[in-house]
């Protein structure tokens, strides 16, 4: 999965790239719908893609602020003034 997150991400800056030679040199309009479409699949599809692949076996508990969390917190600050 990280191999075609990587050759996905190369192909995005790729055509984000033609796009800014196309709207220099030959068509403004191509250029732009070429810089537009990589945008919009880099937004679509490759965003969604890498967040999978880095929160796949992660739980989100870890990350949010319960009572549970809040606590821990507050010991583990406590633990560190006495130090």
């Amino acid at each position: 999965m990280m191999n075609f997150l990587k050759i996905l991400t190369v192909l995005i800056i790729l055509a984000i790239g033609t796009g800014f030679y196309y709207r220099i040199n030959e068509d403004v309009v191509l250029g732009d719908r070429i810089i537009g479409l990589a945008v919009l699949a880099s937004a679509f599809i490759l965003m969604p893609i890498f967040l999978y692949v880095r929160w796949k076996g992660k739980r989100l508990e870890d990350y949010t602020l319960s009572d549970k969390n809040i606590k821990k917190m507050k010991e583990e600050g406590r633990d560190k003034r006495f130090d």
